[in-house]
């Protein structure tokens, strides 16, 4: 019997391209996540340097140092404002809407406020969010109403003279102290509360002219208190408005036009 010759099968010379497109496509992948964290989120570097700017306040006041801790070194957050590329001429760049410079804004309202700040009639801080207008009950509104007191009217005139051509988005929030309120008007804290920020609203916009797409109204109740309602001192500051100034308003979308038949 004659043996059959076995067939040997031809070696792939080209084995190799497998691996070599496996290190392509990890090679891709490397360069897409060092081109991702290389894009710096400039909202988010604000917000960290609003936090650490108020950690630093806190803690001169927790000191009793009546001296600013930032006095000599201020927060620039303008500095941080980033540039974004020009999609008609690739590599110039053209700065975006900063968000609010927090030291430049502070600045001015306690120019405007200073005697109110000094009476503990207001009080102004930064946050992450933003910068917060504290304005206390006192000076503001009478005990268990939400009615503007003149001279309530006055302050906000002053605090809209530095916020109304800025266009910041601003969410007004009423709060209240632990002491339940039952009267004719309100049956409880809650409705205390947003009533006192809606007042704060309408006059902005009915007397000042604010965007009303760019202000809102809420009310915490006594669930957001900064203070202990044990003492008298700490209910006194619990019972506030808080103007919220977050940023600077978002650009209108165009209408679309109406779809015919509808």
């Amino acid at each position: 019997m004659s043996r059959r010759r076995r067939t040997q099968p031809h070696p792939h010379h080209d084995r190799w391209l497998v691996s070599y497109a496996d290190f392509i496509t990890l090679l891709f992948a490397f360069f897409v996540v060092l081109y991702a964290s290389s894009q710096m989120d400039r909202k988010k570097v604000v917000q960290v340097s609003a936090a650490i700017k108020g950690a630093f306040e806190q803690l001169g006041a927790f000191s009793g140092n009546a001296t600013d801790v930032h006095a000599q070194q201020p927060l620039d957050t303008a500095a941080l404002t980033v540039v974004a590329p020009r999609a008609d001429k690739p590599g110039i760049a053209i700065p975006e809407d900063p968000f609010p410079d927090v030291n430049k804004l502070k600045s001015d309202l306690q120019d405007a406020l200073g005697e109110q700040i000094q009476k503990h009639e207001i009080e102004i801080h930064a946050t992450p969010e933003g910068l917060v207008v504290s304005l206390r009950e006192i000076g503001f509104f009478n005990s268990g109403e939400a009615t503007l007191l003149a001279e309530g009217k006055a302050t906000l005139t002053r605090i809209a003279g530095v916020l109304l051509e800025k266009g910041f988005q601003i969410r007004v929030e009423g709060n209240t102290d632990n002491v339940p309120i039952h009267t004719g008007r309100f049956k409880s804290n809650w409705e205390l509360s947003t009533a006192r920020a809606t007042e704060v609203v309408s006059l902005l916009v009915e007397q000042h002219g604010f965007d009303p797409t760019l202000i809102s109204a809420a009310g915490y109740s006594e669930f957001r208190p900064v203070a202990s309602n044990d003492t008298e001192e700490g209910r006194k500051q619990n019972r506030r408005v808080d103007l919220v100034i977050v940023a600077h308003g978002p650009r209108k979308a165009a209408t679309l036009p109406a779809t015919p038949g509808k």
